[in-house]
This record gives structure tokens, C-alpha cells and sequence, in this order.
């Protein structure tokens, strides 16, 4: 799952995108408004955490203009500001769910996976191909009643081909929903983690 952190504070945004990728989202930072706009132009994003407080446009207005283009990315507001006023003008605006700072980042991961079960269906915790099981709240892989362990990058590959395995995806899209806005697309990183088995394998 790819996810546009916009967060004008430097170091608040770089200790949480460490920690979303941690859990396997690929993030990509936005410093203003201006920005977070730009880059939901140019790319495709499973969910958007938007400060409100924020340089040259705020993160009420960013939204407004992301539900007027006709977006409908689940929007996750968090804001030092937490009156009820605040919270139904940020609802308003077009946002799906509101967290005040400061915040637990574990209540953070269970809002965002809330938003992201959302869509023309509700999706499942668990997803689950043939012998292969996946737990998407506690991150466990399970094959033929084997835990199979996996790192955050390998976790969060298989979960985007599990979610998609009626259909074929393409180079291009797993990059845009897998990786950040810092892979080459002339890398050949995703061959590497997609590699069909040797024979002593099958």
C-alpha cells in the first residue's frame, strides 16, 4: 500500500514514515499543500495522512480540492487541533476520519487499515490464495500451516499480488503501489524479488 504523508515538520514526518514502512507501506513525504496536490497529480495513492496545519495551502483546503477533482483516496486528517468544530470542518472538508495529536501510533495503524478495508467492498483480515494465508492485522504469512517469514518489502509485495490475484498487474503498477517515489523505474529490483523458482525448487 502506497500512502502520501504531508507533514510540514520535518522531523515529526521523518520518524513517521520510518515507522509506516516498518509496517510495510510504501511513503512518500509532502512538506505543504502545494506539494501534497503535485504529487496526487502525478501518482496513485491507496490512502493520504494530511496534516491540517500547513504552509501555502492547509490541509482543509487540500482536501476540499481533492473531493472536488473528483478523488475519492481515503484522507486521514491528523491535527493538534481537536475541538469538535475543528473535527466536523475537517470531516466536512471531505476527510474520512480525524486523529488529534498527539496520537498512539498503534491507534494510527488500526485507523488507517480501517480506511483501507473501505472500498466498493469491504475487505477481508485475512486474504487468502490456495494453501497461502495471509493475517493482514498482525502481518503473519502462512503456507501450508508454515509461518513464512518476510520483510516488510516482501510482506508488502505478496499482499499486493494476493489482493490482485484475479487479475494481471503490470511492472509499472506494483512500482506505483509497492515502492515510494525514490524507486528507479530502470532498477531491476522488482525482478529480483519476483523470481520464478529453480527447478531444485519446484
Amino acid at each position: 500500500m502506497r500512502i502520501l504523508l504531508v507533514e510540514d515538520q520535518s522531523d515529526a514526518a521523518q520518524v513517521l514514515a520510518k515507522g509506516l514502512r516498518e509496517h510495510s507501506y510504501a511513503v512518500d513525504i509532502a512538506c505543504d499543500g502545494e506539494a501534497a496536490l503535485y504529487q496526487t497529480s502525478i501518482n496513485d495513492y491507496d490512502l493520504i495522512v494530511l496534516d491540517v496545519m500547513l504552509p501555502r495551502r492547509n490541509g482543509i483546503e487540500v482536501c476540499q480540492d481533492l473531493r472536488a477533482g473528483g478523488s475519492a483516496v481515503p484522507v486521514l486528517m491528523l491535527t493538534a487541533r481537536d475541538s469538535v468544530q475543528d473535527r466536523v470542518q475537517g470531516l466536512d472538508a471531505g476527510a474520512d476520519d480525524y486523529l488529534s495529536k498527539p496520537f498512539d501510533f498503534p491507534e494510527l495503524l488500526a485507523r488507517m487499515r480501517a480506511l483501507l478495508r473501505r472500498g466498493p467492498e469491504v475487505r477481508p483480515e485475512t486474504v487468502q490464495v490456495a494453501d497461502l494465508v495471509i493475517d493482514i492485522r498482525s502481518r503473519c504469512v502462512v503456507r501450508s500451516n508454515r509461518l513464512i517469514e518476510l520483510t516488510a518489502k516482501e510482506y508488502a509485495l505478496l499482499d499486493y499480488l494476493a489482493r490482485n490475484v484475479d487479475r494481471v498487474v503490470g511492472r509499472a503498477e506494483i512500482a506505483e503501489h509497492v515502492w515510494d517515489e525514490v524507486f528507479d523505474p530502470f532498477s531491476n529490483l522488482i525482478e529480483v524479488y519476483i523470481q520464478a523458482p529453480s527447478p531444485e525448487d519446484r
